[in-house]
């Protein structure tokens, strides 16, 4: 894919939604943590339908390191591995207090050593609790860099290098948002929905859902 194909497929994300912002609930950095931790191989809706009762009753490291596992492990029950991401967020929390005064820390150096954090969740934490131009990549940004041609590669690091790459520096910011939100209603994996793309004749996939549906005669 060209330079100009990439800069009018951001031109129009931009147009159509100018200020795109994760679909996770949160109020500080620390919440966005959280539900970010939460969010691994689970839906935002079902984190948010679990955060939505936890953050009124404990919205900060101190408060829901006081709850323990017993006492958080209820909140996010519902939520795929809450065994295992609760054991996480209660250390996270720990090492919060002990070593950040309870802040977020704002390097991805100081992210990743937080039980629960790879690289794909210090990415969302950089950019949209701190604002910096990176790019997380998640299944449906991979998916979509690789389908459209954008940015191909064999792997999310490779993808999410090229992306920071090619992607034209205005929009680098917004990028994350943008392309998550397309994968995630329009290009999906199983059946994209190719006419209701807004850059269906830019994007490079050879398997394009062009199949109109054809409305039943009136009987």
């Amino acid at each position: 894919m060209n330079t100009t194909k990439r800069r009018e497929i951001f031109t129009r994300f931009r147009q159509a939604n100018p200020h795109p912002t994760t679909e996770l609930e949160y109020s500080t950095p620390f919440q966005l943590l959280v539900a970010v931790i939460l969010s691994a191989q689970a839906t935002d809706k079902s984190v948010n339908l679990a955060t939505r009762k936890l953050f009124p009753m404990a919205d900060t490291p101190e408060k829901i390191l006081r709850l323990g596992e017993i006492g958080l492990s209820p909140f996010i029950q519902r939520i795929g591995l809450y065994r295992t991401k609760t054991r996480n967020i209660l250390a996270t929390c720990q090492l919060l207090i002990e070593q950040h005064h309870s802040e977020v820390p704002h390097t991805r150096t100081e992210l990743e050593k937080l039980p629960g954090v790879g690289r794909k969740t210090a990415n969302v934490i950089l950019n949209t609790a701190f604002g910096e131009p990176t790019i997380a990549v998640d299944t449906h940004i991979f998916r979509l860099a690789n389908r459209t041609g954008i940015a191909p590669g064999k792997n999310v690091l490779e993808v999410e290098q090229k992306l920071l790459k090619v992607i034209p520096e205005e929009f680098r910011q917004d990028a994350h948002h943008w392309l998550i939100l397309h994968g995630r209603y329009t290009c999906k994996a199983r059946k994209p929905l190719c006419q209701q793309c807004l850059i269906v004749d830019l994007c490079e996939f050879k398997e394009k859902n062009l199949e109109e549906t054809t409305p039943s005669p009136d009987l």
